[in-house]
């Protein structure tokens, strides 16, 4: 049975999603006339610019950039140290472009996320605005289509976060593991206390509410972003000198992957383009319907002021985050054309890692471990949240207050278990919340032409927001 799962999903993951994703994300796009494009030095004003302003207008139950930071801990995480270089040991360099393709297409796609998740939120029964995917198609579709799919889609999703709660617990104490390796304490020892510890961080920050997680996702986003970023730049910055050749090698790689390396490095080009695509879609989040939970919480004037966040984490997760690990990888020379699968499979997994241990040594090493940590502890707080959510669509605030219970006690499950299989059964629900949820943007594309219409061609806020910089 794992095997005919195994199969469809990499079947689903291949061409199918990646066309709904990139098709119906290009559709959108067009339809708003490629508004992180056109509009993008605007969009970074309203957003990086405001990262800490405190003047917001609208109702909403946290701010617009604590509703940003919830969403974007949820989609800056492992990946971005752990899977992105694996692209390039099994495609080549050119599946960073790709990447970088799928994260413009990918800030429409968002953009619409979050907006429409603005347009159809509602307050439960504790008075605080709930919205996403599910209530998008319920509200948005209208009739017993919406009321199905909406239903569908908090079913899967729900049942997809709860044993990576447990994957994601393992992932961020395999760090705390190798701090502590040099020590004489059993291995098993310092994983219990380690997933011990984060069952006792998450439990205080989730069963505070909404308004405690975004506190905690303002605080600890910035803070983990940028130690990343600082020491990724550093290396870059040792390595400027190589920076053209390495991004010859990804242009040139991204259409004619056998011209760059051999072996592994010269895989065919629709491997190249659709291992880009899939793992920039992976990390960011754009077109999987999660960012809406957290955005719909959010205090703004205008859905399409809220959805310039969704751009913004885009950026900062794949255009940011995940081309530092790239480029940290190829040009400290962690990669090499020609590298055998043997070698290449050894080295993918810890790649970062070693980029890191060139200029920085041992130290390195730790740099990653706190990174890990930190971006899979944001991560977990976030998805046991998320988790409540998809109960609460379904069976109401009590219930999914029991969830958050259930969910935080899948923490714990992971002293015992390892789910060493899990991820295949991970991504056969969470492609099953994509097919709706990509339905119903696309079937609300004029809907989201209509918002971003209002907002930039009106005289209310964009024109309005122009003439106040005046």
């Amino acid at each position: 049975m794992l095997e005919i799962i195994k199969s469809f999903t990499e079947w689903l993951w291949g061409w199918p999603l990646l066309a709904l994703l990139m098709g119906g994300g290009l559709i959108i796009n067009i339809r708003t006339g490629f508004i992180q494009l056109r509009y993008f030095p605007y969009i970074m004003r309203q957003t990086f610019g405001k990262m800490f302003s405190k003047s917001e207008e609208g109702s909403g139950t946290v701010s617009a950039f604590q509703a940003m930071t919830t969403a974007l801990a949820s989609s800056i995480g492992a990946a971005n140290i752990v899977v992105v270089p694996t692209i390039i040991f099994a495609a080549g360099p050119g599946a960073i472009f790709w990447m970088w393709i799928a994260a413009i297409i990918g800030q429409g796609t968002k953009f619409a996320e979050v907006a429409l998740s603005i347009k159809y939120r509602e307050k439960n029964e504790d008075g605080d605005f709930v919205g996403g995917c599910s209530y998008m198609l319920k509200n948005g579709l209208k009739g017993g289509l919406g009321k199905a799919l909406g239903a569908l889609a908090a079913f899967f999703f729900m049942i997809e976060i709860l044993p990576s709660i447990t994957l994601q617990t393992l992932s961020a104490a395999g760090p705390v593991e190798n701090v502590f390796a040099a020590t004489n304490l059993n291995e098993n020892i310092i994983k219990t206390i380690a997933i011990i510890v984060i069952f006792i961080i998450v439990s205080i920050v989730v069963f505070g509410g909404v308004k405690q997680i975004g506190r905690v996702t303002e605080k600890l986003v910035p803070i983990m972003a940028a130690l990343y970023i600082l020491f990724g730049i550093i290396i870059i910055v040792m390595h400027i000198g190589d920076v053209p050749r390495v991004l010859g090698y990804i242009f040139k790689g991204a259409f004619n992957p056998k011209a760059v390396a051999g072996g592994v490095g010269g895989a065919a080009l629709s491997k190249v383009i659709s291992m880009g695509v899939a793992r920039g879609v992976y990390s960011n989040e754009a077109g999987m319907g999660s960012a809406g939970y957290g955005h719909a919480a959010a205090t703004t004037d205008h859905p399409a002021r809220q959805g310039m966040w969704g751009v913004f984490e885009v950026f900062a997760d794949t255009i940011v985050v995940c081309t530092i690990s790239a480029l940290t990888v190829l040009l400290s020379g962690v990669w090499q054309p020609g590298l055998s699968q043997a070698e290449s499979d050894k080295l993918a997994p810890v790649a970062v890692e070693r980029a890191f241990n060139t200029i920085f040594g041992q130290a390195g090493s730790i740099v990653i471990s706190i990174s890990l940590f930190l971006f899979v502890l944001s991560t977990i707080i976030v998805i046991v949240f998320y988790c409540e959510k998809q109960a609460e669509y379904l069976f109401g605030t009590k219930v999914g207050k029991i969830m958050r219970v259930v969910a935080s006690l899948m923490i714990l499950l992971g002293i015992f278990v390892s789910f060493e299989k899990a991820g295949v059964f991970l991504d056969f629900t969470l492609g099953l919340v994509v097919i709706p949820n990509m339905i119903g943007l696309i079937a609300m594309s004029g809907e989201i032409k209509d918002i971003k219409k209002e907002f930039f061609d009106g005289d209310n806020y964009y024109k309005l927001d122009q003439k106040n910089k005046k």
